[in-house]
């Protein structure tokens, strides 16, 4: 059996196929591409990704660069943190091992989407120190809720600043999966998982001054407000 869905399995009733027969040439194939309907099945999900982190390299000005390094950092850190979580093997609870594993892949996903959306111009990742977060189940989750909701508060503060329409598109299709990981691992702690009606977001000044408080990146360059690299000193 397919992995994935075909269009004959969801247009049971031909809607979506007698759409497609009203659009043009030109703007069906656009559809088609971006819609990822390609020849009666629908792709899966790692190449609808891999067009929208294509259309954001594109388009992507200068700042937009700057704030996509910004959020490779956070990225680079995330990813980092929950990869070494699961390897050093000191989560005994399933259900929390298994937010680790799932957030860990996520996380390395992102650094790879952001990665090749930046190519050349991409940050390097740099060396981290988790103080011994890692090591210890209770600090790994109390450390994972802080950092998923900073990552949070990172990307809505800068979803106004970005300039190109497709670098915000690629921007939230990260964002919502780091909402739902706060929501996740703030349930398996037993706190709210959506606290409040509204978000407060934070300003890329404000989430590097509370990450360089962390110490938890010892080398490497990241990013500041200004695009040089910041002293992780807290």
């Amino acid at each position: 059996m397919s992995d994935h869905l075909t269009l004959a399995q969801v247009d049971r009733d031909g809607a979506l196929a007698e759409t497609l027969d009203r659009i043009g040439p030109d703007s069906r194939a656009g559809f088609l591409r971006k819609g990822a309907l390609l020849g009666g099945g629908i792709i899966g999900g790692g190449a609808v990704l891999s067009a929208l982190f294509a259309d954001a390299a594109e388009a992507a000005t200068e700042n937009d660069i700057a704030i996509a390094n910004f959020a490779l950092t956070l990225e680079y850190l995330e990813a980092e943190f929950y990869t070494e979580a699961v390897a050093m093997g000191a989560i005994r609870n399933a259900r929390v091992r298994r937010f680790a594993q799932v957030v860990a892949a996520h996380e390395r996903t992102h650094v790879a989407a952001l990665k090749g959306m930046l190519g050349a111009r991409a940050v390097a990742k740099p060396s981290f120190d988790f103080q011994g977060t890692t090591e210890n189940e209770a600090k790994f989750k109390a450390t994972a809720q802080v950092l998923e909701d900073t990552g949070v508060m990172a990307y809505a503060g800068q979803a106004p600043r970005v300039d190109a329409n497709a670098v915000l598109k690629a921007a939230l299709a990260i964002h919502t999966v780091e909402a739902r990981h706060a929501s996740w691992i703030r349930h398996i702690n037993g706190a709210p998982p959506a606290p409040a009606a509204f978000d407060k977001p934070k300003t890329m000044a404000q989430i590097l001054a509370a990450v360089g408080k962390t110490g938890f990146i010892s080398t490497g360059p990241g990013m500041t407000a200004t695009g040089s690299p910041p002293s992780f000193t807290g």
